[in-house]
């Protein structure tokens, strides 16, 4: 059993795993998403998706679907191809950090 455990560590260590880095996603969100998503994920029309307060990996997954292309939609596709990794995790943790807020309708 202890040599499982060691196992998994030094897999784990080999594929780099790391925090996200909530401070980066906010920047690159001020970057790029804020025109449409607003600052802090919630957007001021419901023309836009509120992503804030989602669930990192929902956010993670949906970004990397627009830059494979299992996710269709050319303006998000646009935006998500130069993204790296980091940079998807970093966006997902910012979004998921911060607090949803429902549009008046």
């Amino acid at each position: 059993m202890k040599r499982i455990g060691m196992a998994v560590v030094l897999l784990a260590a080999g594929f780099g795993v790391q925090a996200a880095d909530v401070e980066a996603g906010k920047k690159k969100a001020a970057e790029i998403c804020a025109a449409c998503h607003g600052a802090d994920g919630n957007s001021a029309t419901a023309d836009f998706p509120r992503i804030a307060g989602q669930h990192a990996d929902y956010l993670a997954k949906a970004i990397r679907d627009y830059k494979t292309g299992a996710r269709k939609d050319p303006i998000m596709s646009g935006f998500a191809n130069p993204l790296t990794r980091s940079e998807i995790e970093n966006l997902a943790a910012y979004f998921s950090s911060q607090r949803g807020l429902r549009h008046k309708d």
